[in-house]
C-alpha cells in the first residue's frame, strides 16, 4: 500500500468548509465531511440542493438564492458550487471565515480539461479566489464499473490535506486531487503532475429520440484513444496513481504578451 507520510501539523483548531457539485446528499460529500472531522471538530458543510455538474465557475445573478439549513452546521443552497462558497463565507459562517475549503469528493474524475467544467474545482477556485486555501477531491471511475472506490479516498485524504496545508501553496493558486480507481493497497503511489489534455476524438454528441419522438442530445467523453504523456494527471490515473495538481487562477499566457507587445511596438498603422 502506498501510505503518504503524514505530516505532524495540527489542523484541530482550524474551520474547516465543505461543499461539492454533486449535491447535499451525494455520497462524496458524506465521506469528505467525515474525512474534515478526522481534522477539526469544527466543520460547515454548504453544498448545492441539487446536482450541478458542469456548472463550472458560474454565479446565480438572474434569480435568488435560497438556503435551507439542515442542522446547526449543514446547509443546502439552491444555486452553484461558486454560490456555495460566497453563501458560506458571506452569511452563514458568521465573522470567522473558513482556514480551509475542501470540495468533493466528486464521483468521477476531474482530469485534464474538466476541470474547466467541473464545480468541484470551481468551489475550490472560488475559495482561492477569497483568500483560502482550498483543495478539490476526485474519484477516479472504471468505465467498466461505475460504482465509485470511496474508501480510497477517504484513506489517502487526511494525510494529504496534513501534508499539503504543511508545505503550503500561493494564495493564488488551487490544489486539484484525483485518485485513481484501484483499492488502497492497489495505490501506485502519488505524483504531482500537470494537468493533461485528451484526445480531441474524446467528446461526444449523442443523439437520441424522446417518446414524441422529438431529438435530444447527451454529451460525454469516450475514452482516450492515446496514452496520455507522462507527468500529467491523465498518465497518473492510468497507471494507478493519486495525482496532486495545483492550478494557477492567472489564465495569462505570458509568452504571447511579450510577442503583441513586441509586435505592437512596430506597428505603424492608425492609433485606435
Amino acid at each position: 500500500m502506498a501510505d503518504f507520510p503524514d505530516a505532524a501539523i495540527d489542523l484541530s483548531g482550524r474551520r474547516i468548509l465543505v461543499t461539492n457539485d454533486d449535491g447535499i446528499h451525494a455520497t462524496g460529500l458524506a465521506r469528505l465531511e467525515r474525512i474534515a472531522r478526522t481534522l477539526s471538530d469544527d466543520v460547515w458543510v454548504v453544498a448545492p440542493e441539487t446536482e450541478q455538474s458542469g456548472a463550472a465557475h458560474s454565479l446565480t445573478l438572474t434569480q435568488p438564492l435560497r438556503v435551507r439549513r439542515l442542522d446547526d452546521r449543514r446547509f443546502s443552497v439552491r444555486g452553484t458550487p461558486s454560490d456555495c462558497v460566497l453563501m458560506a463565507s458571506a452569511r452563514l459562517l458568521g465573522e470567522r471565515q473558513p482556514d480551509l475549503v475542501l470540495s468533493g469528493v466528486n464521483r468521477g474524475a476531474n482530469l485534464g480539461e474538466d476541470v474547466t467544467y467541473s464545480g468541484t474545482v470551481a468551489a475550490a477556485m472560488e475559495g482561492t479566489l477569497l483568500g483560502i486555501p482550498s483543495i478539490a477531491f476526485s474519484q477516479v471511475l472504471s468505465h467498466a464499473d461505475h460504482s465509485a472506490k470511496w474508501h480510497t479516498a477517504e484513506h489517502f485524504a487526511p494525510g494529504l490535506i496534513r501534508w499539503l496545508m504543511d508545505c503550503g501553496w500561493p494564495k493564488n493558486v488551487l490544489i486539484n486531487i484525483n485518485f485513481p480507481d484501484a483499492e488502497p493497497a492497489a495505490v501506485a503511489g502519488v505524483e504531482v503532475a500537470a494537468q493533461g489534455r485528451r484526445d480531441v476524438g474524446d467528446l461526444m454528441m449523442e443523439q437520441r429520440k424522446d417518446p414524441r419522438g422529438f431529438p435530444y442530445y447527451w454529451i460525454g467523453f469516450r475514452k482516450t484513444v492515446g496514452p496520455p504523456p507522462s507527468e500529467t494527471d491523465l498518465n497518473a490515473a492510468r497507471q494507478g496513481r493519486i495525482s496532486i495538481t495545483p492550478l494557477h487562477l492567472d489564465l495569462t499566457h505570458f509568452e504571447t504578451c511579450a510577442r503583441l507587445r513586441a509586435a505592437l511596438d512596430l506597428y505603424t498603422g492608425p492609433t485606435p
